[in-house]
């Protein structure tokens, strides 16, 4: 959703600020992985709840536990603002943030500093439930430090009154643009201003076409093979046909929404937010006119960049067996079916998309499920707010057509081998 492409933009202003000193493992946070079975009351810190998700879990929670009750610490709804609030507590060792919640590019900073607890031994968590790519957005050096909480994939948005069916591949969707220019409308838009939505895109374009930004070592970077350079390539050649609209470098979520919910566009790439908005009445020119479907790949389903939250326990929580346990709570599938009903949040739990009275409640899930299911993580990495500062900068040149994408291919590379030097 929004919060989560907007969120690792906001990383970069404080972690640019930190000392290549202070990305080391805290010492003292490793002795603090030792206590793992004090119970009490908790702290639960999460951005804002603008869809009341969580008060009425945390309530049905401390009526069921007394003695260990949780406490809601509400952030702002400001990524930049949540990231830089954990930061400070967890430098400061406070144990009063016990179970914080964490985008997925914030997994792999926060436990290469030593600030989350491993979910290992007596502390792991039952995962044979959950959407594989959920874990893996939680893991970092081959080890859980989160729990998967809420998970996000991009849908294909397309108009049903143009189209008698979505396209199954990238050359499919571009052939299908002549429909648009027949009907005097943009072909395809998704997200690529100069923020955290044009990596996103610019991953899903590049992991589609065979490709990646990083290693899975976190370390090399790989943006100047053959598969990286097409992935690009297609999103250039896009914009350069016109089967991307000139406006769409200024798009962010919402101007895409808007744009396709007022009948500008054949095809859209979004969140599963932008579904209920847009099948609403009134302002909707395409209410009742649009389906999803996964994202086009080169033969099927392309790969999706994931999306979502977790919740970790903070290393120096005093109570990390009651912080384990409300943990388990939120994984639970009337907990899971709840983020869905309540906020449009989309679960980590398979069993919950495979559930008939909410299919007929919410029919995109199954596809949404699909999309999860072959989604990519960003670049698993300390230095994420660098590597998706030179994917941003160098993929808005190459598709404005201000470098080739040889170039912004090899500019990709540098920076991030510099980062990680």
């Amino acid at each position: 959703m929004k919060r989560v492409a907007a969120a690792a933009v906001a990383v970069g202003v404080l972690f640019a600020a930190t000392s290549c000193a202070d990305q080391g493992i805290d010492a003292a946070a490793q002795a603090e992985k030792l206590n793992l079975d004090g119970r009490g009351p908790i702290t639960y810190v999460q951005g804002k709840d603008n869809s009341n998700v969580v008060r009425p879990l945390i309530d049905e929670w401390n009526a069921a536990h007394p003695g260990e009750e949780v406490t809601f610490k509400e952030q702002s709804d400001q990524a930049d603002q949540q990231h830089e609030d954990l930061v400070q507590h967890f430098q400061s060792r406070d144990p009063g943030y016990d179970v914080a919640v964490v985008d997925v590019v914030w997994t792999a900073e926060f436990a290469a500093r030593g600030w989350l607890q491993p979910l290992e031994g007596p502390m792991a968590i039952d995962t044979s439930g959950l959407l594989p790519a959920t874990v893996a957005g939680a893991t970092y050096g081959g080890v859980l430090y989160a729990a998967p909480q809420t998970s996000d994939g991009a849908l294909l948005y397309y108009r049903t009154d143009l189209l008698d069916h979505p396209p199954a591949t990238w050359d499919e969707l571009v052939g299908a643009c002549g429909t648009a220019q027949q009907t005097g409308i943009g072909c395809y838009a998704g997200q690529y201003a100069k923020y955290e939505g044009l990596t996103v895109n610019a991953s899903e374009a590049i992991n589609t076409a065979g490709g990646s930004i990083l290693a899975p070592d976190g370390v090399t970077p790989t943006m100047t093979t053959p598969e990286a350079k097409a992935g690009l390539q297609s999103l250039v050649d896009a914009y350069r046909s016109g089967a991307i609209p000139r406006e769409s470098v200024t798009f962010q979520e919402e101007q895409a929404r808007q744009a396709f919910q007022s009948g500008d566009l054949l095809f859209m790439r979004n969140w599963p937010y932008a579904y209920s908005l847009m099948n609403g009445q009134g302002s909707s020119a395409v209410s009742g006119k649009f389906a999803v479907a996964p994202l086009p790949g080169k033969n099927g389903p392309g790969h999706s960049t994931l999306g979502g939250h977790s919740a970790a326990i903070n290393v120096y929580s005093e109570h990390k067996a009651t912080a384990s346990d409300f943990l388990k709570f939120f994984l639970e599938k009337k907990s899971q079916a709840f983020f869905l009903s309540q906020g449009s949040l989309a679960p980590v739990r398979a069993d919950v998309y495979d559930d008939p009275e909410l299919i007929e409640q919410y029919p995109y899930i199954p596809t949404l499920k699909t999309s999860i299911e072959n989604a990519v993580t960003r670049p698993v990495t300390p230095f994420y707010p660098a590597v998706t500062r030179a994917v941003q900068n160098n993929a808005y040149a190459a598709i404005k057509g201000e470098k080739t994408v040889d170039q912004a291919a090899a500019d990709i590379q540098s920076a991030i081998a510099a980062a990680g030097s």
